[in-house]
């Protein structure tokens, strides 16, 4: 039994449609909450609950009395796959308190779940290609020291990391810690670039293209990025502190302006843009040395930008349009 946060979420809920195929039970937890439109999260739980091996509980991950009610109701738990997060780093300059809640509380409230689970293997929670920061070392390796976030959304994950650390230092469980470059997709998040870029160039709306696109992303596609986590889940580390990091990206970054034109081929449609200076938060480029992937979890991105992009807008007009 596999308890998975963030479930109606756009990488949890591909997760845990292959967690279901691989014949496990997966007990999904989710706040529903109105970042992007709830309407979205719903359309994705309701394939979910087509499953019979899925349950799932709304809640928020950073109450503590609801999480503790969800363990002792799933004591027998052998892995927990937390994903929920509040994400992106603009609506962090916004709303600096949401992800106090969700990234720093409810990270400690789930490594309290963990810790509590007596028949728990591993911890596995998502970090972010932003805690490197604005790294002049591409690729981004393991070994950077990731001390000098740009933004309150990468502090908040960096710290995350922090937090799991010590919990596997203290109470010998293990932990891993995916930090995930750029994920795109089917299902996928309103508030990214690519979709919402797709959105106004259907509608022939201009959209923001930040340092006159002078941008490099190493965009992962989502089926890449849950094999990466599905692989995690049986390779907990071995060390005496039983935590670690791994790196899923692509590790092929892509300029922002032949990002956009890979879109307008896909859609067939011409964008119209709207040069820009660099956002606050933003880094110039994120590009993920995955080696220790490769070698310890097997991990190969196999989804090239033009095989992503397309299978995205074909799913994007499906549900739409």
């Amino acid at each position: 039994m596999i308890i998975l946060t963030g479930a109606a979420g756009f990488i949890g809920f591909h997760t845990a449609q292959a967690l279901l195929a691989a014949g496990h039970s997966v007990i999904g937890i989710d706040n529903l909450n109105s970042y992007y439109n709830p309407a979205l999260k719903r359309a994705r739980l309701e394939k979910l609950k087509s499953h019979k091996g899925f349950t799932f509980c709304e809640a928020n991950i950073a109450d503590a009395p609801a999480m503790e009610k969800i363990a002792a109701q799933y004591a027998s738990a052998t892995h927990i796959v937390h994903l929920a997060a509040q994400a992106g780093v603009r609506y962090s300059l916004e709303n600096p308190y949401a992800y106090a809640e969700s990234n720093l509380m409810g990270q400690l409230v789930m490594l309290e779940m963990a810790r509590h689970l007596k028949n728990l293997k591993h911890f596995v929670y998502a970090s972010s290609s932003s805690v490197y920061g604005n790294s002049a070392k591409a690729p981004f390796g393991l070994d950077e020291r990731c001390d000098e976030p740009v933004s309150l959304y990468a502090a908040t994950k960096r710290s995350g990391e922090m937090l799991a650390h010590s919990y596997a230092s203290l109470y010998k469980f293990p932990a891993t810690g995916l930090r995930f470059f750029t994920v795109y997709g089917p299902w996928g998040r309103p508030d990214m670039a690519y979709f919402s870029f797709t959105k106004n160039i259907f509608e022939g709306k201009p959209i923001k293209v930040f340092n006159n696109g002078d941008l490099r992303r190493d965009f992962t596609y989502i089926d890449d990025i849950v094999a990466g986590i599905v692989s995690a889940l049986d390779k907990p580390s071995p060390n005496a502190v039983p935590h670690r990091v791994f790196n899923l990206g692509n590790h092929r970054p892509v300029q922002l302006l032949d990002f956009i034109a890979t879109i307008e081929r896909a859609s067939n449609h011409k964008a119209i843009m709207e040069m820009s200076p660099m956002a606050a938060g933003d880094v110039y480029e994120t590009c993920a040395d995955i080696t220790e992937s490769q070698n310890t979890l097997g991990f190969e991105p196999k989804t090239t930008l033009d095989k992503g992009i397309p299978a995205f807008i074909e799913w994007y007009r499906d549900y739409y349009q």
